[in-house]
């Protein structure tokens, strides 16, 4: 008898580029069917906290508040070595001019906005869509932006000018990557059939890996009208080998972001960060 998984990620070309496998039916997946839902990260992160889905991408900050009701996979991580979320600007600045700026930025519960308040917290922000993010900045409705998604890619296109990216200040903290995102199981399925599910997803994300051109050409319809060339380049940032295996710099890294944000007071609790043994 067949079982359904719920399996919700981003409507990214990046998402989108690693579940190709799985949602294209080019793997055998036995006795489970999996159902994919798209939703904006905000949105999986805040679904997250009441364990609606089965599988869910979720933001690393969001995981120090349902720690209780998944753990993370061992695969399927977006991770930036010494890149990540930029913070861009409509006039030019610099990251002292931070706590002067009304920063636009796409969920509290981001790791891109723990970072940004790891680095400072005193500065004003609004919540915006991240896909609307570089028009908030473009039209003055916020001075600046923090990017997460393509536009950290064409932001000087429109004319905006960068103010700080993330993840080369926290390598030159710390020399570890910055984690973004992750995929986490719910606990409750049970460790046999976390451990069928697991494996599925790897086998998806080393799939896409493998079959690359294919995989990009099925992720483009997820790209926004963006070019070519420009997604390639995109979803060679955030699906890669630590993809694949977070690596022990890659845990680490998790690890030393909530610490650090509980540290600093963003994040109410110590985290215990749970990874599914592969």
């Amino acid at each position: 008898m067949s079982e359904t998984i719920t399996l919700a990620h981003s409507p990214d070309s990046d998402d989108a580029f690693m579940f190709y496998g799985l949602a294209t039916n080019k793997l055998d997946t036995g006795d489970l069917n999996f159902q994919h839902l798209l939703k904006d990260i905000q949105t999986l992160n805040e679904e997250a906290m009441r364990g609606t889905y089965d599988v869910t991408a979720i933001s690393f900050h969001a995981y120090a508040y349902i720690h209780d009701k998944y753990a993370l996979l061992p695969h399927g991580a977006s991770i930036g070595d010494n890149y990540g979320p930029i913070v861009v600007s409509r006039e030019p600045a610099t990251p002292a001019d931070i706590p002067n700026l009304k920063i636009a930025i796409p969920g509290k519960l981001t790791s891109a906005f723990l970072a940004l308040r790891i680095f400072n917290s005193d500065f004003k922000y609004q919540v915006v869509p991240f896909d609307k993010i570089i028009d908030a900045v473009q039209d003055g409705t916020c001075d600046a932006g923090l990017l997460i998604h393509e536009g950290q890619l064409f932001y000087e296109s429109k004319g905006l000018h960068k103010v700080l990216d993330l993840g080369q200040w926290w390598h030159a903290q710390h020399g570890l990557p910055l984690p973004m995102g992750g995929n986490a199981i719910r606990r409750d399925l049970g460790p046999e059939r976390i451990k069928d599910v697991s494996k599925l997803l790897r086998e998806s994300i080393n799939y896409s890996l493998t079959h690359r051109e294919d995989a990009l050409q099925y992720a483009l319809q997820f790209a926004r009208d963006m070019d070519p060339e420009l997604a390639d380049r995109f979803v060679a940032m955030w699906v890669n080998e630590l993809t694949l295996d977070y690596t022990d710099r890659g845990r680490e890294a998790v690890r030393l972001l909530l610490n650090e944000g509980h540290q600093r007071g963003i994040i109410p609790h110590p985290v215990q960060v749970d990874f599914v043994e592969a």
